[in-house]
């Protein structure tokens, strides 16, 4: 059975025959797959390699996990398949099917945007705003 592992930290300009010389040094059976960005055409930072054998898969995590190439530590784990029947997809995902029958972490993503948050006051009028929470505050209640 083949083993699939994840290989990330790679150099955007990874040259791809370099890393599949380093990975095949340690065994055969070794077939590896960057990850390269549709519009760029630069690598994203990891790839996947397919490993024929338990032992050499093993042997590769002990030996490139925190390996030095080009300048990156690279960062050698199993990866987890993909089910590919699964709803969990990365279009069409439902909010009740979120997490059913995964056995992934569950994992909260913070999403950072540069648009102007809607409850905040219109900069132009930011002065004016605190002038006035300044007299409400301090404006004394009659006992």
């Amino acid at each position: 059975m083949s083993v699939r592992l994840y290989v990330g930290n790679l150099p955007q300009n990874v040259n791809v025959k370099e890393l599949e010389a380093l990975l095949t040094s340690i065994g055969d059976g070794i077939k590896f797959k960057a990850v390269f960005d549709r519009d760029t055409k630069a690598c994203r930072g990891f790839g996947f390699a397919n490993v024929k054998d338990e032992k050499v898969s093993n042997e590769l995590i002990e030996k490139l996990n925190g390996y030095d190439f080009n300048g990156n530590k690279l960062r050698v784990e199993r990866s987890e398949r993909k089910d590919s029947n699964s709803s969990n997809s990365r279009r069409g995902v439902s909010a009740k099917n979120l997490n059913t029958g995964s056995n992934r972490k569950d994992v909260k993503k913070v999403v950072h945007s540069d648009a102007p948050i809607k409850e905040a006051p219109d900069p132009r009028w930011a002065g004016e705003l605190s002038k006035l929470k300044d007299l409400l505050a301090n404006q004394k209640t009659p006992s």
